[in-house]
């Protein structure tokens, strides 16, 4: 791992305005670090409420909502389209539990429960006035569900500048500090003692506490600011691009160790880190295959399949407790698989295949000529499905209710919906909502 970058310069005590930096400062360097002030800790502020082949390789003014948005009866089959897509979505996110998510917008942003789903608050910040420009905030990351949130302007008139970082105090209602790059941020990870940027080719990596720049990473292009990192107190794991092509980085700072994975032959599109830092899983821009890794051995756990045909993904979340991997697409399609890994009693275990993990998925007719036919037909496929509408964007988690998933989509839909983890199959649709009310779009 490189070493540690050295210390920066003290910070300045009022960095928020938004004023175009000084001749000297714009020159610096990318690698310094960003002149900040310490922000506050974190307090709790939000509630919680009661609740063909891969490859050529095998191998996240307050207005509070008076009523729920507009709900639309659960369907069987492919889901209804029960509204327009919702153009004024610039992003969405879900926090590290997945218990929320956010919501960027041309106006400002809002956060809002998942289960039960409702609206928590929103900020218009075109109404605020405050910032350079109009209202459109790119990036929303929570830190779980506390006052303490990073934002990125984002859209034809962003609010803040695209390379710029700002810490929201949503006690406060105000920015109480910034970090500023020489190019657009893609992408900001938190957990409560670090803060990761993403730029095309650089990670940074921050303490929260003092916001002194403790690590930076160099990486393959990453325009779409893949980064994952493990939000279990004590030790960290980082996971991001590596410096070649279908290759992905993890960072284990308690031991200060760094592994390289060869996920896949071709460029890695999206991954995803357990909670615990124990698994990784990934997919690559043909998007036929996933593939579950151990974080610390760096060796290939198991492999699943989403289809034949080329896609997308979009993105890849792992159950709580390690048994399912959730896995959504341009197709339109969520899918859940079964893990067989063994992960052990304690987070500390390393991840093993599971005994079973090998077994031959083909009927003992054809087994004969598992060694003839295509990979294709012994792959591990999807125990349950829940079909949305092909070339939308939708992000997966799960839900805190057991065999439950949640999907938030750039259509403006919250949708709720139960696998059946034994007989598996097409998932019950739940609940479906607009979480943004038809005179929120344009």
């Amino acid at each position: 791992m490189a070493s540690p970058a050295t210390e920066p310069v003290p910070p300045n005590p009022n960095p928020v305005p938004d004023e175009p930096p000084p001749p000297e400062q714009q020159q610096q360097q990318e690698e310094e670090a960003p002149e900040t002030p310490e922000p506050p800790a974190p307090t709790t502020s939000i509630e919680p409420t009661p609740s063909g082949d891969e490859d050529s390789d095998d191998s996240s003014s307050v207005s509070s909502a008076s009523s729920r948005p507009e709900a639309f009866p659960a369907s069987g089959g492919r889901a209804e389209r029960p509204f327009p897509a919702a153009k004024d979505l610039l992003h969405v996110s879900f926090n590290q539990d997945y218990g929320c998510f956010a919501a960027g917008t041309k106006s400002g942003f809002r956060i809002y429960n998942c289960d039960p789903f409702r609206e928590i608050f929103r900020r218009d910040l075109v109404a605020e006035g405050d910032g350079d420009g109009g209202g459109g905030i790119g990036v929303v990351e929570m830190l779980f569900r506390c006052n303490i949130l990073a934002l990125v302007g984002g859209g034809d008139n962003p609010h803040y500048p695209p390379n710029k970082v700002m810490i929201w105090d949503d006690h406060q209602s105000r920015c109480i500090g910034e970090l500023s790059f020489r190019s657009p941020v893609r992408g900001v990870r938190l957990r409560r003692d670090r803060i990761i940027v993403v730029l095309e080719n650089k990670i940074f990596v921050y303490n929260f506490s003092d916001l002194k720049l403790v690590h930076q990473i160099d990486t393959a292009p990453n325009p779409k600011g893949l980064c994952a990192v493990s939000q279990q107190p004590g030790s960290i794991v980082l996971v991001c691009p590596g410096a070649q092509k279908g290759q992905i980085r993890v960072e284990h700072y308690g031991a200060k160790k760094t592994k390289f994975i060869n996920a896949h032959a071709s460029r890695v599109a999206c991954f995803a880190l357990s909670q615990d830092g124990r698994l990784i899983a990934t997919a690559s821009t043909k998007g036929t295959l996933v593939r579950i890794f151990s974080a610390t051995e760096g060796n290939l756990l198991q492999e699943v399949r989403r289809g034949a045909d080329r896609a997308e993904i979009y993105s890849l979340a792992f159950s709580n407790n390690l048994q399912y991997l959730a896995v959504s697409s341009d197709k339109g399609t969520i899918h859940v698989f079964n893990l067989k890994v063994n992960v052990g009693g304690t987070a500390t275990d390393k991840p093993l295949v599971a005994p079973d993990a090998e077994v031959n998925h083909m009927s003992p007719p054809l087994s004969f000529i598992k060694g003839v036919l295509p990979k294709y037909f012994h792959s591990e496929w999807s125990v349950a499905q829940f079909r949305l509408h092909e070339g939308e964007q939708y992000i997966v988690a799960f839900g805190h209710e057991k065999n439950t998933v949640a999907v938030v989509g750039m259509d403006g839909s919250f949708y709720r919906c139960q696998f059946d983890p034994v007989n598996g199959g097409e998932m019950l649709q739940l609940e479906c909502y607009n979480f943004l009310k038809p005179s929120d779009q344009p």
